[in-house]
């Protein structure tokens, strides 16, 4: 077999091994919210869901800004973005190397930790969450809903039953004003 040949027979087996990678990425990618280098919904829940099964102590957390909108409005969406991204790292740095964070979309957040022994706890979060953010010489003001359960707590450990009452939880400290957590 001559060189030529050799070459035109591993191209294929080239291009195929090019095309897996570049598909590997994508779906990495896809995976990760590309502003602040979060979890997707879909990459949240898949590991999400794999740690429910089998961390009996774990809790699900949720996050809501409070009046983010107005953030936007009144400062412009640059300084939303800031919010958002310095919000992402406050939520990932409590959840630490024991939990996983999400940016589920728009101006909400989830994560779980396998043992709420290994975080600052709620209050501890709630703060973080609470603490003014600086854009561009302005100091905004952010405040945050915080929602939780424990898998301990559910008669069957479905993220999904999780979701749903870290949900309810939320929207009970939203019911008792802003920056609470229920």
């Amino acid at each position: 077999m001559d060189t030529y040949t050799l070459a035109a027979a591993g191209l294929p087996a080239l291009g195929w091994a090019l095309h897996g990678s570049l598909l590997v990425r994508r779906l990495a990618t896809a995976r990760r919210d590309p502003l602040t280098g979060l979890h997707t919904r879909a990459g949240f829940t898949a590991r999400a869901d794999h740690l429910m099964t089998r961390r009996p102590n774990a809790l699900v957390v949720l996050v809501d800004l409070d009046d983010f909108k107005a953030i936007n409005d009144t400062h412009g969406h640059p300084a939303g973005d800031t919010v958002l991204t310095v919000t992402a790292d406050r939520l990932s740095s409590w959840c630490g190397r024991h939990g996983i964070a999400a940016r589920l979309g728009g101006d909400e957040f989830a994560a779980i930790v396998t043992d709420p022994a290994h975080t600052a706890g709620l209050a501890a979060l709630r703060v973080a969450l609470d603490e003014p953010v600086e854009h561009r010489g302005h100091v905004l003001r952010v405040s945050a809903s915080v929602g939780h359960c424990h898998r301990n707590h559910l008669p069957v450990p479905l993220l999904t039953d999780a979701l749903s009452a870290a949900d309810t939880s939320m929207y009970a400290a939203k019911g008792h004003g802003r920056r609470n957590t229920r």
